[in-house]
This record gives structure tokens, sequence and C-alpha cells, in this order.
């Protein structure tokens, strides 16, 4: 959460490539703490800065990769950030079951010195330099991500009379988001954001182990493993989807497999509880968990942090993009705080539960987002916050 509200001024201060560093840079010593630690202090202190460089990174790259990309690519190339997140998290899942936790820390530092040697050989954001007044790099880093043949002239005019209608406003504050004309877009940013995680995402991930458990298996690596394997090639077919179905369809179909997702866990515990069919307890667990997976890995992953991306003007993004990753991030902490006490209070409860939120996303998709397919970053801007 420190992160996440830091993590705007940072990119808009330094730049895009400048917060990516910082936060390469926090999870390098994150990951060297966690593997050297002695005892509970150098762990958490570990931890602690994963957590904010996780913080910055989780605004940062979708922020980035929708202002380098086409219309037209714009939402399945931010689906990949998502896509390499399942990716991470599966490779991590199958490793962790086969190496000690330290050893398991000592590969997190991989993708870490990838990013930070990678940014050496990539442009900055075209709308981030104009943004800050340097045409000419603005033109260079444009050219370079269309391509030498490529003709940019519209593309640069558009992002140019974007900018200079924004160059008379003041600097915003956090206050400044609260007015009428930022009012759909922070209602659509933060209402996904907290539909996201308030489904109950980090409940199943964090607590997987122990819900395969407490469903009957005599060993979590089965559940574990498909759960691992069921991510990647799910969000990969949501990042195809993307920009052919749109956004708002796939989080329906993404929010309503998630309702049934939970509803079938919670039907499992239930059945256990009253020692019902117990055959199948396994069973409907195992395929509730499994559905609610690949239905999140469709949409709800990948969607909110997309069009978080898309619908905030550049003045006020790095502020509006800082509040919305902090109430994603306190979701998830409140979500993976709670779940064991949720649990123990019910635990066909807590799934009902969290399949009520589902079944209210649905609700809040269809009758509040809008659908930014196709759409340039200022036709979209423009027709929500004016």
């Amino acid at each position: 959460m420190i992160g996440a509200l830091t993590s705007g001024h940072i990119a808009d201060f330094i730049g895009r490539k400048g917060a990516m560093r910082i936060s390469a840079v926090f999870c390098i010593a994150a990951w060297l703490a966690i593997y050297f630690s002695k005892g509970a202090l150098s762990l958490d202190i570990g931890r602690f800065s994963m957590g904010y460089g996780i913080g910055i990174l989780s605004y940062v790259v979708p922020v980035f990769i929708a202002e380098i990309t086409p219309k037209n690519l714009r939402g399945g190339l931010t689906t990949v950030n998502q896509l390499m997140i399942c990716i991470g998290t599966s490779v991590a899942f199958i490793v962790g079951t086969v190496v000690n936790w330290r050893t398991l820390a000592l590969t997190g530092l991989i993708p870490c010195f990838i990013l930070l040697l990678g940014l050496f050989f990539i442009p900055e954001s075209p709308r981030w330099l104009a943004k800050i007044g340097k045409k000419e790099e603005f033109e260079v880093a444009l050219r370079r991500l269309r391509g030498e043949d490529a003709d940019i002239y519209q593309e640069t005019a558009e992002i140019q009379d974007y900018i200079e209608n924004l160059q008379d406003l003041p600097n915003p504050r956090i206050q400044d988001l609260f007015q009428m004309k930022y009012a759909r877009s922070l209602i659509v940013g933060v209402g996904l954001m907290v539909f996201q995680q308030f489904g109950g995402i980090n409940g199943f991930t964090f607590y997987a182990s122990g819900i395969f458990v407490t469903a009957g298996f005599s060993s979590a690596s089965v559940g574990t493993i498909s759960w691992a394997c069921i991510k990647i090639p799910i969000t990969a077919l949501g990042a195809i989807l993307m920009d052919k179905s749109g956004r708002r369809p796939l989080l329906m179909i993404s929010a309503t497999g998630t309702c049934l997702g939970c509803f079938l866990t919670g039907i499992s515990f239930y059945m256990k509880g009253h020692e019902l069919l117990m055959e199948w307890v396994p069973i409907l667990a195992l395929s509730g968990i499994l559905v609610y997976i690949g239905s999140f890995s469709i949409g709800m992953g990948a969607v909110p942090w997309i069009i978080m991306s898309e619908i905030f003007p550049i003045n006020i993004k790095g502020t509006a993009g800082s509040l919305v990753t902090m109430v994603n991030w306190f979701g998830a902490w409140v979500v993976s705080y709670t779940f064991n006490y949720l649990m123990s209070w019910s635990s066909q409860g807590t799934f009902f539960l969290f399949a009520g939120v589902s079944a209210a996303t649905v609700l809040f998709v269809a009758k509040i987002v809008p659908e930014t397919k196709g759409r340039t970053l200022e036709e979209i801007q423009t027709t929500m916050n004016y």
C-alpha cells in the first residue's frame, strides 16, 4: 500500500522507466534479505521491501504498456503483464513443492535482474516525454516503438494536442480527484479494484494448500499444481480475446464464472459439514476452485488493471493511479488477513460471501463500466472526464 501511494508520483517525477528501476532495486534487496535472514526481523524487512517494490511495479507496468502500444493492441499487450504474473506465480507454486524456501527466494532474483537490464534497451513512454515537454525525445521514442517506416504524424499530433489542452491545469492534489468531471473514472477504477479483491482471489491464492487439505485431499500438491497449470493458458486466451471481444464481455463472463466457482466450493464445504456424499466433496471443491481461478484469469485478473491504465487523463494519472492501486492492495490485505477468521466462522459461508461479491460485480460492470476497446487513450479520457 505504501508503494502504491508513492508509485504515481515517482512515475510522474522520474519517468515510467525510472520507477521500474527503483522497484527492481527494492525487490533485489528484498530477496537478498530473505535469503540471508537469520531471524524474523530480516524476513520482515525483506517482505516490507518486496511489498514496496511490487506496489510501485503493479501501477507503473500497466500504465507504461498502455502508453506505448497502439489502440488495436493495447488490451492484449497489457494482459501480457497479467500473463507473466500468472507464469511467475505458477512457476513459484511448482518449484516451491520441490525446493526449500531459501532456494525459492534466490529464483526471485532472476526476473528482477532481467527487468533491470532490459530497461536499458527500451524507450521511455512517449506520452510522459510529451507531458514534461521533451518534444524531440517524444518523437524519437514514438518512432522507435512504431518502426522507422511507420507514419506517426497523426498519432504525434493527437498526443501533443491533448497534452497542450492539459498544460494550463494545476498540478493535481488528492482532493482534486473528487471533482465531478473525474467522478465516473474514479468510481470505475476504484470499484473494479474493490470487486477484484473482495471477490476472494487472495484468500484462494495464499491459502490454496490449506483449502485443498480442509476439503479432504490427503495432499495439497495435486490441487496446487492443477491450480498453477490452469492459470497460464486461460490468461493467454484472455490476452488473445481482449482486443476482439472487448473488456466488458470478458469482465462479465469472468465474474459470472468466479461466482459459480465460489458457489461450488461453498457447496462442497456445506456437504462436508453435514456429512453428505462425502466422496464427492474433494472433487466438488477442486472443480469449484479451478472454475474460480480459470474464470478469474480470463478477465477479473487483468481487465481492472487495463481499464485503470486507460481511463485517467495524464495530468491526474499519477495521483489517481496511486489511489486505485492502494485500494487494490488494501483489499488484498483485508482478504488475506481475515480469510482464516472467516473460514473459522463458516467455511461454506466464506465462499458464499465471495460468490455474492462476484454477482454484484456483474451488475457493476453492466451498469457503470465503459467499453474501451479500439479507442485511443485520449478519446477514452475525453469522453469519460469532460
